[in-house]
């Protein structure tokens, strides 16, 4: 893993990020890798009749929790400025995504699966893709891994098993606390036992002694076998 030294978590919303990329990130930024989420967009309030005051309101308390749950992770954020009803064209995302890339000499790409219920999550998935395809068809060495997310299963296959020690099993779930959605204050998904319960279903696939977390490779698009 040392010879990761950029690696970028890119999520459709908040939460997503940390999610995909927060297990193997930590392990890279304790070996000095610079990391960050990468949000696309924020969440927007739904309620028609909110002022521009309380719209202010929300966007920023996302924000500060971005900024909260990536120094959990040890590493930074960035939003790129999008909501859900300004998503750009795929070859406008792709393209973005490529020169973010290139100019901040990224490594290692981690991202969503395809078989998702959410539409931003399969434009993500394709305008990243897209973005490391063209580059490794231009001779870069960056590499692309699908992160595990419940709301992207539909033909996700585990194929890299990681074993998190203590620590960075309780510094991801500190990170993931920092989000509202995820301590249960907008909805009543469970994402704590969730994703407690999932890392120990792949410690049990993987045959190893701890909580383990899982990737998949980004088949279609590598050249050898790693």
């Amino acid at each position: 893993m040392s010879e990761i030294k950029r690696v970028v978590s890119i999520g459709a919303h908040s939460l997503d990020a940390e999610i995909l990329g927060g297990p193997i990130m930590l392990k890279y930024a304790e070996q000095g890798a610079h990391c960050t989420y990468v949000h696309v967009t924020q969440g927007r309030l739904e309620d028609p009749d909110a002022t521009e005051e309380a719209k202010k309101t929300y966007l920023e308390a996302l924000l500060d929790q971005n900024k909260r749950a990536a120094e959990k992770l040890k590493g930074d954020t960035l939003w790129l400025g999008y909501v859900s009803n300004n998503m750009p064209s795929i070859d406008d995302f792709a393209t973005r995504m490529k020169q973010y890339f290139v100019t901040e000499k990224v490594d290692l790409v981690i991202t969503h699966w395809r078989g998702s219920m959410h539409p931003r999550h399969i434009n993500t998935h394709d305008a990243v893709t897209i973005a490391v395809k063209q580059l490794r068809e231009k001779g870069s060495d960056i590499r692309l891994v699908y992160g595990e997310n419940f709301e992207d299963l539909v033909g996700f296959i585990p194929q890299a098993y990681f074993k998190l020690d203590s620590n960075e099993v309780e510094n991801w779930f500190a990170g993931l606390r920092e989000y509202a959605v995820f301590r249960g204050e907008i909805n009543a998904f469970p994402y704590g036992e969730y994703y407690s319960t999932i890392g120990r279903v792949r410690q049990i696939e993987s045959n190893n002694n701890g909580f383990t977390v899982a990737y998949m490779y980004a088949s279609l698009i590598e050249n050898r076998l790693w």
